[in-house]
């Protein structure tokens, strides 16, 4: 490979590692609309088991894409939220969106 290229394709390697992992995507979309509930990116995400979405959640929040706020509340609450890192994502899901709208004959 060309070394010049050598870091922009990890840049784009490593990018696409976080969010090519099935409804990591759709996550981070949903959460830009504000903090969500765990039970309410399960209901928005028809099809996520829930340990599929404990998993996806923890990921993001390891990456520093989500942030996971627990409220001392009885019965406990949890929210979701995306961190700065994390909006920085929606621009590049907001493509993803177009070019499926205009070249994927099923998300028309």
């Amino acid at each position: 490979m060309n070394p010049v290229h050598e870091s922009t394709s990890c840049a784009v390697a490593a990018c696409a590692e976080i969010i090519g992992a099935k409804w990591t995507a759709l996550l981070v979309h949903d959460l830009s609309e504000g903090a969500r509930r765990f039970t309410e990116l399960e209901h928005s995400c028809a099809g996520i088991s829930p340990r599929t979405l404990s998993e996806r959640l923890r990921a993001l929040e390891d990456e520093g894409l989500v942030l996971r706020r627990s409220y001392a509340e009885s019965p406990p609450r949890v929210e979701y939220e995306l961190t700065a890192k994390g909006d920085a994502l929606l621009p590049i899901i907001e493509e993803m969106r177009r070019f499926g709208h205009a070249f994927l004959t099923d998300c028309a």
